[in-house]
Protein backbone atom coordinates (compact mmCIF):
# COMPACT_ATOMS: atom_id res chain seq x y z
CA UNK A 1 0.00 0.00 0.00
CA UNK A 2 2.99 2.29 0.39
CA UNK A 3 3.47 2.57 -3.37
CA UNK A 4 -0.12 3.64 -4.07
CA UNK A 5 -0.42 7.13 -5.45
CA UNK A 6 -2.82 9.09 -3.21
CA UNK A 7 -2.17 12.39 -4.95
CA UNK A 8 -5.32 14.13 -6.10
CA UNK A 9 -5.27 15.03 -9.81
CA UNK A 10 -5.46 18.76 -10.47
CA UNK A 11 -7.45 18.23 -13.64
CA UNK A 12 -9.82 15.42 -14.57
CA UNK A 13 -9.97 14.69 -18.29
CA UNK A 14 -13.49 14.03 -19.56
CA UNK A 15 -14.31 11.36 -22.12
CA UNK A 16 -15.26 13.93 -24.73
CA UNK A 17 -11.80 15.45 -24.54
CA UNK A 18 -12.77 18.46 -22.44
CA UNK A 19 -11.00 19.31 -19.22
CA UNK A 20 -12.92 19.65 -15.97
CA UNK A 21 -10.86 21.66 -13.52
CA UNK A 22 -11.12 21.04 -9.82
CA UNK A 23 -13.37 23.45 -7.91
CA UNK A 24 -11.81 26.23 -5.95
CA UNK A 25 -10.56 24.85 -2.68
CA UNK A 26 -11.59 26.28 0.66
CA UNK A 27 -8.91 27.29 3.13
CA UNK A 28 -8.62 24.83 6.06
CA UNK A 29 -11.13 25.75 8.76
CA UNK A 30 -13.18 28.01 6.49
CA UNK A 31 -16.87 27.10 6.65
CA UNK A 32 -17.82 24.78 3.80
CA UNK A 33 -21.13 23.46 5.19
CA UNK A 34 -23.66 25.34 7.30
CA UNK A 35 -26.90 23.69 8.37
CA UNK A 36 -29.59 25.83 9.99
CA UNK A 37 -32.90 24.72 11.51
CA UNK A 38 -32.92 21.52 9.45
CA UNK A 39 -36.16 19.54 9.62
CA UNK A 40 -37.34 16.21 8.26
CA UNK A 41 -40.91 15.07 8.96
CA UNK A 42 -42.01 11.72 7.53
CA UNK A 43 -45.80 11.46 7.02
CA UNK A 44 -47.74 8.73 8.81
CA UNK A 45 -50.58 7.39 6.67
CA UNK A 46 -53.82 5.83 7.83
CA UNK A 47 -54.85 2.35 6.69
CA UNK A 48 -57.59 1.72 4.16
CA UNK A 49 -58.25 2.56 0.52
CA UNK A 50 -58.00 6.32 1.01
CA UNK A 51 -54.82 6.82 2.96
CA UNK A 52 -54.72 10.13 4.76
CA UNK A 53 -51.85 11.71 6.63
CA UNK A 54 -52.65 11.34 10.33
CA UNK A 55 -49.35 12.52 11.75
CA UNK A 56 -45.64 13.03 11.16
CA UNK A 57 -42.49 11.34 12.44
CA UNK A 58 -40.30 14.24 13.49
CA UNK A 59 -37.02 12.50 12.70
CA UNK A 60 -34.99 15.73 12.56
CA UNK A 61 -36.38 18.90 14.08
CA UNK A 62 -34.33 22.09 14.13
CA UNK A 63 -30.72 20.88 13.76
CA UNK A 64 -28.05 23.56 13.22
CA UNK A 65 -24.27 23.24 12.93
CA UNK A 66 -21.23 24.31 10.92
CA UNK A 67 -18.46 22.25 9.33
CA UNK A 68 -15.15 23.72 8.26
CA UNK A 69 -13.16 22.64 5.22
CA UNK A 70 -10.93 19.70 6.07
CA UNK A 71 -12.39 19.39 9.58
CA UNK A 72 -14.42 16.68 11.30
CA UNK A 73 -17.65 16.87 13.29
CA UNK A 74 -18.81 13.81 15.20
CA UNK A 75 -22.52 13.14 15.56
CA UNK A 76 -23.47 10.73 18.35
CA UNK A 77 -26.62 9.56 20.10
CA UNK A 78 -28.69 6.45 20.66
CA UNK A 79 -30.54 4.63 17.88
CA UNK A 80 -33.49 6.53 16.46
CA UNK A 81 -32.24 10.01 17.42
CA UNK A 82 -31.99 11.17 13.79
CA UNK A 83 -28.25 10.89 13.11
CA UNK A 84 -28.51 8.87 9.90
CA UNK A 85 -31.45 10.94 8.66
CA UNK A 86 -29.36 14.08 9.15
CA UNK A 87 -26.60 12.53 7.05
CA UNK A 88 -29.01 11.63 4.27
CA UNK A 89 -30.37 15.17 4.29
CA UNK A 90 -26.87 16.62 3.91
CA UNK A 91 -26.27 14.41 0.85
CA UNK A 92 -29.79 15.29 -0.38
CA UNK A 93 -30.94 11.68 -0.52
CA UNK A 94 -33.93 13.16 1.31
CA UNK A 95 -35.47 16.53 0.55
CA UNK A 96 -35.76 18.46 3.83
CA UNK A 97 -39.13 19.49 5.19
CA UNK A 98 -37.61 22.78 6.30
CA UNK A 99 -34.38 24.60 7.04
CA UNK A 100 -31.33 25.36 4.93
CA UNK A 101 -28.19 23.47 3.86
CA UNK A 102 -25.58 25.97 2.73
CA UNK A 103 -22.77 24.18 0.91
CA UNK A 104 -19.96 26.28 -0.55
CA UNK A 105 -22.19 29.37 -0.37
CA UNK A 106 -25.22 27.71 -2.04
CA UNK A 107 -28.43 26.62 -0.31
CA UNK A 108 -28.95 23.12 -1.71
CA UNK A 109 -31.94 22.25 0.50
CA UNK A 110 -34.48 22.98 -2.23
CA UNK A 111 -32.44 21.97 -5.27
CA UNK A 112 -34.17 19.86 -7.89
CA UNK A 113 -32.66 16.45 -8.83
CA UNK A 114 -31.16 18.05 -11.93
CA UNK A 115 -29.63 20.89 -9.94
CA UNK A 116 -28.25 18.57 -7.26
CA UNK A 117 -26.40 16.26 -9.69
CA UNK A 118 -23.16 18.34 -9.90
CA UNK A 119 -23.26 18.80 -6.10
CA UNK A 120 -23.12 15.02 -5.63
CA UNK A 121 -19.53 15.14 -6.86
CA UNK A 122 -18.69 17.28 -3.84
CA UNK A 123 -20.74 15.49 -1.13
CA UNK A 124 -20.53 11.72 -0.80
CA UNK A 125 -21.68 9.21 1.82
CA UNK A 126 -20.44 5.97 3.36
CA UNK A 127 -23.57 4.02 4.26
CA UNK A 128 -24.11 2.15 7.51
CA UNK A 129 -25.28 -1.17 6.05
CA UNK A 130 -22.71 -2.71 3.69
CA UNK A 131 -25.20 -5.40 2.62
CA UNK A 132 -27.99 -3.24 1.21
CA UNK A 133 -25.88 -0.30 -0.03
CA UNK A 134 -24.19 -2.36 -2.78
CA UNK A 135 -26.11 -3.62 -5.81
CA UNK A 136 -25.79 -7.45 -5.79
CA UNK A 137 -26.14 -7.60 -9.61
CA UNK A 138 -23.10 -5.41 -10.27
CA UNK A 139 -19.45 -6.26 -9.93
CA UNK A 140 -17.19 -4.31 -7.59
CA UNK A 141 -15.52 -2.66 -10.58
CA UNK A 142 -18.89 -1.48 -11.86
CA UNK A 143 -19.98 -0.20 -8.43
CA UNK A 144 -16.80 1.76 -7.69
CA UNK A 145 -16.41 3.01 -11.25
CA UNK A 146 -20.03 4.10 -11.71
CA UNK A 147 -19.49 7.66 -10.36
CA UNK A 148 -16.64 8.22 -12.82
CA UNK A 149 -18.79 7.02 -15.71
CA UNK A 150 -21.89 8.98 -14.65
CA UNK A 151 -20.04 12.26 -14.22
CA UNK A 152 -17.75 11.56 -17.21
CA UNK A 153 -14.61 12.56 -15.36
CA UNK A 154 -12.16 10.16 -17.00
CA UNK A 155 -12.07 8.23 -20.30
CA UNK A 156 -13.72 4.83 -20.07
CA UNK A 157 -10.46 3.01 -20.81
CA UNK A 158 -8.95 4.54 -17.65
CA UNK A 159 -11.80 3.79 -15.24
CA UNK A 160 -10.59 0.27 -14.44
CA UNK A 161 -7.13 1.51 -13.46
CA UNK A 162 -8.63 4.10 -11.13
CA UNK A 163 -10.96 1.48 -9.60
CA UNK A 164 -8.06 -0.87 -8.90
CA UNK A 165 -6.11 1.97 -7.31
CA UNK A 166 -9.02 2.79 -5.00
CA UNK A 167 -9.48 -0.85 -4.01
CA UNK A 168 -5.83 -1.06 -3.03
CA UNK A 169 -6.08 2.18 -1.06
CA UNK A 170 -8.86 0.71 1.12
CA UNK A 171 -7.00 -2.55 1.65
CA UNK A 172 -8.63 -4.85 -0.92
CA UNK A 173 -7.05 -6.92 -3.66
CA UNK A 174 -7.25 -4.79 -6.85
CA UNK A 175 -7.61 -7.97 -8.91
CA UNK A 176 -10.99 -8.66 -7.30
CA UNK A 177 -12.71 -5.90 -9.26
CA UNK A 178 -14.68 -8.50 -11.26
CA UNK A 179 -16.21 -10.15 -8.21
CA UNK A 180 -19.71 -9.55 -6.85
CA UNK A 181 -20.60 -8.16 -3.38
CA UNK A 182 -21.82 -11.54 -2.08
CA UNK A 183 -18.29 -12.88 -2.47
CA UNK A 184 -16.98 -10.50 0.20
CA UNK A 185 -17.37 -10.38 3.97
CA UNK A 186 -19.27 -7.57 5.69
CA UNK A 187 -16.10 -5.70 6.51
CA UNK A 188 -14.82 -6.00 2.96
CA UNK A 189 -18.13 -4.70 1.62
CA UNK A 190 -17.79 -1.65 3.82
CA UNK A 191 -14.34 -1.04 2.35
CA UNK A 192 -15.93 -1.17 -1.11
CA UNK A 193 -18.40 1.48 0.04
CA UNK A 194 -15.52 3.65 1.26
CA UNK A 195 -13.76 3.26 -2.10
CA UNK A 196 -16.92 4.28 -3.94
CA UNK A 197 -17.33 7.37 -1.75
CA UNK A 198 -13.74 8.45 -2.46
CA UNK A 199 -13.99 8.02 -6.23
CA UNK A 200 -14.89 11.65 -7.01
CA UNK A 201 -12.58 13.23 -4.39
CA UNK A 202 -15.47 14.90 -2.50
CA UNK A 203 -15.12 17.99 -0.34
CA UNK A 204 -17.55 16.63 2.28
CA UNK A 205 -17.90 12.99 3.26
CA UNK A 206 -20.79 11.82 5.45
CA UNK A 207 -19.58 8.68 7.20
CA UNK A 208 -22.58 6.84 8.68
CA UNK A 209 -21.17 4.21 11.07
CA UNK A 210 -18.24 3.53 8.69
CA UNK A 211 -16.50 0.98 10.94
CA UNK A 212 -19.39 -0.66 12.82
CA UNK A 213 -19.37 -3.66 10.45
CA UNK A 214 -15.62 -4.19 10.67
CA UNK A 215 -13.68 -6.47 12.99
CA UNK A 216 -12.18 -4.72 15.99
CA UNK A 217 -8.69 -5.47 14.69
CA UNK A 218 -9.51 -3.71 11.41
CA UNK A 219 -11.41 -0.70 12.77
CA UNK A 220 -8.30 1.24 13.77
CA UNK A 221 -6.75 0.64 10.35
CA UNK A 222 -9.79 2.02 8.53
CA UNK A 223 -10.09 5.03 10.86
CA UNK A 224 -6.41 5.82 10.34
CA UNK A 225 -6.94 5.41 6.58
CA UNK A 226 -9.78 7.93 6.68
CA UNK A 227 -7.60 10.35 8.66
CA UNK A 228 -4.79 9.99 6.10
CA UNK A 229 -7.20 10.60 3.22
CA UNK A 230 -8.65 13.61 5.02
CA UNK A 231 -5.19 15.09 5.47
CA UNK A 232 -4.17 14.31 1.88
CA UNK A 233 -7.30 15.56 0.12
CA UNK A 234 -8.68 18.09 2.65
CA UNK A 235 -11.99 16.25 3.02
CA UNK A 236 -14.45 17.49 5.64
CA UNK A 237 -16.13 14.67 7.59
CA UNK A 238 -19.53 14.42 9.24
CA UNK A 239 -18.73 11.31 11.28
CA UNK A 240 -21.82 9.51 12.58
CA UNK A 241 -21.19 6.76 15.12
CA UNK A 242 -22.23 5.02 18.33
CA UNK A 243 -18.68 4.28 19.43
CA UNK A 244 -17.72 7.31 21.50
CA UNK A 245 -14.07 6.23 21.66
CA UNK A 246 -13.71 6.25 17.87
CA UNK A 247 -15.48 9.61 17.62
CA UNK A 248 -13.13 11.07 20.21
CA UNK A 249 -10.11 9.81 18.25
CA UNK A 250 -11.34 11.07 14.88
CA UNK A 251 -13.29 14.28 15.56
CA UNK A 252 -12.02 17.46 17.25
CA UNK A 253 -15.65 18.55 17.71
CA UNK A 254 -18.62 16.41 18.75
CA UNK A 255 -22.39 17.01 18.72
CA UNK A 256 -24.88 14.91 20.73
CA UNK A 257 -28.39 14.28 19.38
CA UNK A 258 -31.52 13.20 21.19
CA UNK A 259 -34.92 12.65 19.55
CA UNK A 260 -34.22 14.80 16.49
CA UNK A 261 -32.39 17.67 18.22
CA UNK A 262 -28.82 18.54 19.11
CA UNK A 263 -28.61 18.82 22.90
CA UNK A 264 -24.89 19.54 23.28
CA UNK A 265 -21.94 20.36 21.03
CA UNK A 266 -18.37 21.12 22.08
CA UNK A 267 -14.74 20.39 21.39
CA UNK A 268 -13.89 16.83 22.37
CA UNK A 269 -11.89 17.67 25.50
CA UNK A 270 -14.74 19.74 26.93
CA UNK A 271 -17.47 17.29 25.95
CA UNK A 272 -15.73 14.18 27.27
CA UNK A 273 -14.28 15.72 30.42
CA UNK A 274 -16.89 18.35 31.39
CA UNK A 275 -20.27 17.52 29.80
CA UNK A 276 -23.10 19.79 30.96
CA UNK A 277 -26.21 18.03 29.61
CA UNK A 278 -27.58 15.11 31.68
CA UNK A 279 -28.09 13.01 28.53
CA UNK A 280 -24.46 13.46 27.48
CA UNK A 281 -23.38 12.58 31.02
CA UNK A 282 -25.47 9.41 30.89
CA UNK A 283 -24.00 8.41 27.52
CA UNK A 284 -20.42 8.88 28.72
CA UNK A 285 -21.07 7.02 31.96
CA UNK A 286 -21.94 3.93 29.92
CA UNK A 287 -18.54 3.86 28.18
CA UNK A 288 -16.13 1.31 29.71
CA UNK A 289 -13.25 3.11 31.44
CA UNK A 290 -10.01 1.17 30.99
CA UNK A 291 -8.08 3.39 33.39
CA UNK A 292 -10.70 2.96 36.09
CA UNK A 293 -10.62 -0.82 35.63
CA UNK A 294 -6.83 -0.81 35.99
CA UNK A 295 -6.89 0.90 39.38
CA UNK A 296 -9.93 -1.01 40.60
CA UNK A 297 -13.49 0.02 41.34
CA UNK A 298 -16.18 1.21 38.99
CA UNK A 299 -17.22 4.59 37.71
CA UNK A 300 -20.71 5.69 38.76
CA UNK A 301 -23.25 4.78 36.10
CA UNK A 302 -26.17 7.10 35.29
CA UNK A 303 -29.15 4.94 34.41
CA UNK A 304 -31.95 6.61 32.49
CA UNK A 305 -35.47 5.62 33.46
CA UNK A 306 -38.22 4.94 30.93
CA UNK A 307 -38.19 4.58 27.16
CA UNK A 308 -37.40 7.07 24.42
CA UNK A 309 -40.63 8.96 23.56
CA UNK A 310 -42.23 8.52 20.16
CA UNK A 311 -41.01 11.03 17.52
CA UNK A 312 -44.60 11.16 16.27
CA UNK A 313 -45.72 12.85 19.48
CA UNK A 314 -42.63 14.15 21.30
CA UNK A 315 -42.93 15.69 24.78
CA UNK A 316 -43.61 19.39 25.12
CA UNK A 317 -40.76 21.68 26.10
CA UNK A 318 -37.57 19.70 26.58
CA UNK A 319 -37.73 16.35 24.78
CA UNK A 320 -35.46 14.73 27.33
CA UNK A 321 -37.55 15.72 30.36
CA UNK A 322 -39.47 12.41 30.58
CA UNK A 323 -36.19 10.60 31.39
CA UNK A 324 -34.23 13.40 33.02
CA UNK A 325 -33.51 13.30 36.79
CA UNK A 326 -33.31 17.12 36.85
CA UNK A 327 -36.66 17.88 35.19
CA UNK A 328 -38.86 20.58 36.74
CA UNK A 329 -41.96 22.48 35.68
CA UNK A 330 -40.09 24.80 33.31
CA UNK A 331 -38.89 21.80 31.31
CA UNK A 332 -42.46 20.98 30.27
CA UNK A 333 -43.37 24.58 29.38
CA UNK A 334 -40.29 25.94 27.67
CA UNK A 335 -37.99 24.33 25.12
CA UNK A 336 -34.40 25.02 26.17
CA UNK A 337 -32.39 26.92 23.55
CA UNK A 338 -29.07 25.54 22.31
CA UNK A 339 -27.17 28.14 24.33
CA UNK A 340 -23.50 28.92 23.84
CA UNK A 341 -21.87 28.73 27.28
CA UNK A 342 -18.21 28.75 26.28
CA UNK A 343 -15.86 29.55 23.44
CA UNK A 344 -16.55 26.16 21.80
CA UNK A 345 -19.40 24.79 23.89
CA UNK A 346 -23.19 24.78 23.50
CA UNK A 347 -25.84 23.03 25.55
CA UNK A 348 -29.65 22.85 25.46
CA UNK A 349 -30.67 22.37 29.11
CA UNK A 350 -32.45 24.55 31.66
CA UNK A 351 -30.23 23.14 34.42
CA UNK A 352 -26.93 22.82 32.56
CA UNK A 353 -23.90 22.12 34.72
CA UNK A 354 -21.07 19.70 35.36
CA UNK A 355 -21.94 16.32 36.83
CA UNK A 356 -22.96 16.75 40.47
CA UNK A 357 -22.99 20.55 40.14
CA UNK A 358 -26.25 21.21 38.36
CA UNK A 359 -27.95 24.43 39.57
CA UNK A 360 -31.21 24.38 41.49
CA UNK A 361 -32.67 27.27 39.46
CA UNK A 362 -32.97 27.28 35.64
CA UNK A 363 -30.02 29.02 34.00
CA UNK A 364 -32.10 29.86 30.91
CA UNK A 365 -34.78 31.93 32.68
CA UNK A 366 -33.00 35.22 32.01
CA UNK A 367 -32.41 34.33 28.38
CA UNK A 368 -36.04 33.35 27.75
CA UNK A 369 -37.56 36.10 29.90
CA UNK A 370 -39.49 33.69 32.15
CA UNK A 371 -39.66 32.85 35.84
CA UNK A 372 -38.33 29.66 37.41
CA UNK A 373 -41.56 27.79 36.53
CA UNK A 374 -41.37 28.76 32.88
CA UNK A 375 -44.15 31.35 32.94
CA UNK A 376 -43.62 34.64 31.03
CA UNK A 377 -42.30 37.31 33.40
CA UNK A 378 -42.79 40.93 32.20
CA UNK A 379 -40.30 42.15 34.81
CA UNK A 380 -37.47 40.12 33.24
CA UNK A 381 -35.71 41.60 30.23
CA UNK A 382 -34.46 38.72 28.08
CA UNK A 383 -30.68 38.54 27.72
CA UNK A 384 -29.49 38.66 24.13
CA UNK A 385 -27.33 35.52 24.20
CA UNK A 386 -26.09 33.40 21.26
CA UNK A 387 -28.53 30.50 20.87
CA UNK A 388 -29.80 28.14 18.18
CA UNK A 389 -27.31 29.34 15.56
CA UNK A 390 -25.08 27.14 13.39
CA UNK A 391 -21.63 28.31 14.47
CA UNK A 392 -19.92 29.76 17.52
CA UNK A 393 -20.03 33.46 18.41
CA UNK A 394 -17.25 35.57 19.94
CA UNK A 395 -19.38 36.12 23.04
CA UNK A 396 -21.24 33.59 25.15
CA UNK A 397 -23.46 33.22 28.21
CA UNK A 398 -21.41 32.66 31.36
CA UNK A 399 -23.39 30.21 33.50
CA UNK A 400 -21.94 31.00 36.96
CA UNK A 401 -22.37 34.79 36.55
CA UNK A 402 -25.57 34.65 34.50
CA UNK A 403 -24.14 37.31 32.19
CA UNK A 404 -22.47 37.66 28.81
CA UNK A 405 -18.75 37.01 28.61
CA UNK A 406 -16.02 37.36 25.99
CA UNK A 407 -12.71 35.55 25.96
Amino acid sequence: MDDVNLEKPADLEAEEGTVVTAAEEKAPGETILEVENLQMYFPVKSSGIIRRTVGHVQAVDGVSFQLGAGESLGLVGESGCGKSTTGRLITRLYKPTGGSINFDGKDIAKYTPREIKPIRREIQMIFQDPYTSLNPRHTVGSIVGAPLAIHKLVPRNKILGRVQELLEIVGLNPEHYNRYPHEFSGGQRQRIGIARALTLHPKVLVADEPVSALDVSIQAQVVNLLKDLQKEFGIAFLFIAHDLAIVRHFCPEVAVMYLGKIVEVADRETLYNRPHHPYTQALLSAVPDVKQAAIGGRRDRMRLEGDVPSPINPPSGCRFRTRCPLAQEICAKQEPPLLQIGKRHKVACHFAGELGRHPMQPVTAGVLGVDSQGNPDPSVTPIDAPADQPGFADTWFDLPNQAMSKG
